[in-house]
């Protein structure tokens, strides 16, 4: 099944998702993840028209959150400055479709 969100139609559609991408000070990737799912997952799922938050790790202690929301996705909580290696970065997307093996 496809989900084709607003149809692609309009280039102005509100921001519905968001990426949020940060990587650990040396060694702080367990509590920096720790963080991420005790404190921003949990802001994030009780905000209205939240439809689905998403946790990423990698081997080079970066930290990647995706946020789907129904209407303008939200930003999310600052870290603690001590678990980070450089600020973390966000950027605002509209989803446009998703696939699924088996829809072609």
């Amino acid at each position: 099944m496809t989900d084709q969100g607003d149809g692609g139609t309009s280039p102005t559609s509100r921001h519905d998702t968001v990426m949020w991408e940060v990587r650990a000070a040396p060694g702080r990737l367990v509590e920096l993840v720790a963080w991420v799912r005790n404190t921003a997952v949990p802001d994030l799922l009780g905000r209205a028209g939240c439809l689905r938050v998403e946790v990423f790790d990698a081997s080079d202690e970066r930290v990647v959150v995706i946020a789907r929301f129904a209407g303008l996705a939200p930003r999310l909580p600052a870290p603690p400055g001590d678990l980070l290696r450089r600020p973390a970065h966000a950027w605002p997307f509209r989803h446009v479709s998703t696939h699924r093996p088996g829809d072609v």
